[in-house]
């Protein structure tokens, strides 16, 4: 664990990543403490960068993101400005939840969250194979998910 953070800035993170909304009132019970530190602390994370930002969890179900499929792109040409531009083009593709650069066999992974198969099809037609310097794409569907955390364990 990096330096800066003691024992108390770890539980914060602990509990903040399984309940952002968590008052800073019952952090401070739960830690023992009063609010301002706790305050003080949080702006801290914050401001050091532990903590990115605070989002809301989404049910993909309900927003009609059901299927997920994870996809291997292989590049054709590996030059800086092909790579560059690879990355620009993948950003502003809404279905792509995330996307990896990769050692291996394959240059990107990226994780596209869609409706359904017509879904992901029309994707796969209309963006990816649309995207220049595209050589070999691999898919997998997931069939269920098994384990989903968001949240990473700190001692």
């Amino acid at each position: 664990m990096p330096n800066s953070l003691d024992d108390t800035d770890v539980a914060i993170l602990n509990i903040l990543q399984e309940d952002c909304r968590i008052p800073h009132k019952h952090l401070a019970s739960t830690l023992l403490t009063s609010i301002t530190p706790i305050h003080r602390r949080i702006r801290r994370l914050v401001r050091d960068g532990f903590i990115r930002k605070y989002v809301a969890m989404i049910d993909p179900e309900k927003v009609d993101r059901a299927l997920v499929a994870y996809t291997h792109i292989k590049l054709k040409d590996h030059s800086q400005i092909a790579l560059t531009d690879f990355m620009d083009k993948i950003k502003t593709l809404n279905e792509v939840m995330e996307c990896y650069h990769l050692s291996g066999d394959f240059d990107f992974l990226l994780r596209i969250a869609v409706k359904d198969m017509g879904g992901y099809s029309e994707f796969a037609i209309k963006s990816l194979s649309m995207l220049p310097n595209v050589g070999v794409v691999q898919t997998s569907f997931v069939l269920s998910e098994v384990k989903y955390k968001t949240a990473y364990f700190l001692k």
